[in-house]
Formats: C-alpha cells, structure tokens, sequence
C-alpha cells in the first residue's frame, strides 16, 4: 500500500503541484481514508521527500537506458531531453514550486542532481569527444559546472514549464555550439531541424 500511496501521491504532485494537493485529495482520489495515508506518513512532507526520491530513481534509470543505446553524443542529449518533457507534462515547474515551498526538500533533490548531472553530462562530452563530435581541448569539468548551473537555473526561476521547454532547448544548442566541431554542428544542425526536438 506504501508504494501506490507513493505512486499516486507523486503522480499528483506532478500533475496538479506540490501545494496544491492535500492528503485528503490522495485519500479520495485512492478510495482510501487519511488514516491509511498517516500509517505511512507521518506529514505531507515526508509524502514529497518519498516521491521526489522515486522520481530521481526512475530518471537515473531512464538515462542509463538512454546511454547504452547506439545514439551520438549530440543526438543522446536530445533524446534526454525529449524524455524529460515526457516526463513532465506539467504547467508548472516542478523544481520551482519545491523551491518555493518546500525549501529543505529542494535542498536536498539538488544535491542528488548535481551528482546525477553531473555524472551524465561528463560521460556525453567524452563520448563526443571520442565520436569527434566536440573538441578535444575543452575543459571538461568546466563545461560540465556551466551546463549544469544553466539548466538548473532556469528550471528553478522559471515558473511555466513551456516556458522551460524553450529556454532548455536554446541552452542546449547553446551548449553544443559551444563544444562542437564542423562535424558536431552538422549532427546539431540535422537534430534541430527534427520534429519531435
């Protein structure tokens, strides 16, 4: 019963947001009564610390399943990408409502995304750099810290996720741009023109 509290509750949060969704919502939306809920939970902000967590597990889970396909590094950055706007078909960010409102639950989803980040996007510049997608001589460190403190802040100071979507994109392609070789910008140029980008 813990792991559908869990499910729904986050299925919830990302849908309708943070706040805005009460345990008695859940318990209804369940067919269950708040009593069950609290069994497992003492406060809705263990509730949002549990499904953030599940979150967090399942997206590592999905990039190393992105990863060990046969995809370029340019094309796997938008494949991520894509998955991410699966995955948060929300009008509000949710990064942004946990920095708003739950703080110490932020404080703690950005630390286990900094390692996460961190880690991916070191592995996706040396693997262009081995496909000679991206230059040898970037600093790899320092591209993967300007990345990373450009996708997060936007997700954190922009409200609206479609205004998100945008803003990531142009990052993006700011981003490879700025490692690319003439080949990389060719796989850049072919995976702009993409539909589904």
């Amino acid at each position: 019963m813990k792991e559908k509290i869990i499910a729904k509750a986050t299925e919830m949060f990302l849908k309708l947001g943070f706040k805005s969704v009460t345990m008695d919502d859940i318990a209804c939306e369940m067919c269950i009564s708040k009593k069950t809920i609290y069994k497992f939970f003492m406060n809705k902000e263990l509730l949002i610390e549990e499904g953030t967590e599940k979150v967090q597990t399942e997206i590592k889970r999905k990039i190393v399943e992105i990863q060990s396909k046969e995809h370029n590094a340019i094309e796997e950055n938008f494949v991520i990408r894509r998955m991410f706007s699966e995955m948060f078909k929300t009008s509000e960010s949710p990064l942004y409502q946990l920095k708003k409102h739950y703080p110490q639950i932020h404080d703690k989803v950005r630390q286990t995304q900094i390692q996460q980040c961190g880690e991916m996007f070191r592995n996706n510049i040396i693997k262009g750099i081995q496909e000679r997608l991206y230059r040898e001589n970037i600093n790899v460190d320092m591209f993967v810290k300007f990345y990373y403190e450009l996708i997060f802040s936007i997700n954190e100071n922009t409200q609206f996720e479609k205004d998100i979507e945008v803003l990531e994109l142009q990052a993006l392609e700011y981003h490879i741009r700025a490692m690319a070789t003439s080949k990389g910008i060719i796989e850049l140029e072919k995976q702009l023109l993409n539909p589904n980008t």
